[in-house]
């Protein structure tokens, strides 16, 4: 199915993602965060400035700025708009603390969030050198938020690396979401292992899980693929089975949210029933994330926190109605697979087997 593609197309087309897409950055200026609204994608590509905490909210939380690594970004990015009303003195610090609970519970389950919050704060000390304390929190995390972007993209680069040898020339590859550059400060996780074999002249071709209910395979990984000049296919959630069963895939890779400190991987729903179906038929399964995605306190994947959203994300997302009015709604999203059934995990440190232990700590 594939080999037209790959006999046709290649690395003398590809366009590194990171030349072409930015979803989080400061605002010209410095006076906010700019980020590349991903609800309008595919057919517009919009970006917006967030200038308060509501704003910084209201984009996590509505999905403006999604995947893990992105949203802990923005978060570490937007506390630093909690100082924008807050008075200098004892106020700036209590303005932060309360911004960082605010942001916290937008997304319960991806990680990063609070990984990247935690850090902000841990910043928010007394500084010592007689400047207003508004001025001197307002630097401190300003710089540490832009450390973090800088090392979320390290990270990107290194998780490319290391995914890159699992993929062979002419590889088909399955993908479920999106754990590309739109997800991250860089240029993806899972999708960083494509980009970085393309780099290296490999031929890939990417099958895309349009990813039910909200599309963040159809409207965003294959939008990211066409932009960086890769062919991909775009196939209904239901139908990887029926692909794998044609012998058409050769590994499947996705990100992650959480991985639990025993190897289980909390992703985008649908994720586990395609780890199932890929065990069936002898299919690798690869998980690709950041170490921050990492939980230790997380024994295993019955200690992930699943967020469920909204029912009219299913009753008439989009705008258009699919269900009977007032039909019961079950919407998490996102699910566990456990680690057994997980080929390797792919970090930006290494490349983890299972058993899986990771007790040295990020």
């Amino acid at each position: 199915m594939a080999a037209a593609w790959l006999s046709s197309r290649g690395a003398e087309s590809y366009v590194s993602p990171m030349e072409l897409i930015q979803p989080v950055a400061w605002s010209a200026g410095g006076s906010g965060v700019r980020i590349l609204d991903q609800r309008q994608l595919p057919s517009r590509e919009v970006y917006r400035d967030l200038h308060t905490i509501d704003d910084v909210c209201d984009a996590i939380r509505t999905l403006a700025v999604r995947g893990a690594p992105a949203i802990g970004i923005a978060g570490a990015m937007g506390l630093t708009l909690a100082l924008n009303g807050a008075d200098a003195g004892g106020d700036a610090r209590a303005s932060v603390a309360s911004a960082a609970e605010r942001i916290r519970v937008t997304r319960p389950t991806a990680v990063n969030l609070t990984w990247a919050l935690d850090r902000m704060l841990s910043v928010v000390v007394a500084p010592g050198n007689g400047a207003p304390v508004r001025d001197t929190l307002r630097h401190a995390l300003r710089a540490e938020a832009t450390r973090i972007l800088d090392e979320d993209r390290n990270m990107c680069r290194r998780m490319g690396e290391h995914g890159a040898a699992l993929i062979p020339d002419g590889a088909r590859v399955l993908t479920h979401c999106n754990a590309g550059a739109l997800a991250t400060g860089g240029m993806g996780t899972a999708l960083a292992a494509v980009y970085v074999a393309v780099e290296q002249g490999k031929r890939v071709h990417v099958f895309v899980d349009e990813t039910r209910p909200l599309l963040q395979g159809s409207r965003l990984t294959a939008w990211e693929l066409g932009r960086a000049g890769i062919p991909a296919t775009v196939l209904v959630d239901s139908a990887a089975a029926a692909l794998m069963r044609a012998g058409e895939v050769d590994l499947c890779l996705v990100g992650a949210d959480r991985i639990a400190a025993n190897g289980d991987v909390a992703n985008k729903i649908g994720t586990y029933g395609l780890a199932i179906v890929a065990r069936h038929h002898g299919v690798p399964f690869y998980v690709v994330a950041p170490t921050s995605t990492f939980d230790q306190s997380a024994a295993s994947g019955d200690h992930i926190v699943i967020e469920h959203r909204p029912a009219d994300e299913i009753r008439c997302g989009f705008g258009v109605s699919t269900t009977p009015a007032g039909a019961d709604v079950f919407n998490p999203a996102f699910d566990v697979t456990p680690a057994s059934l997980v080929t390797a995990i792919v970090s930006d440190r290494a490349l983890h087997r299972p058993p899986f232990d990771f007790s040295h700590g990020r």
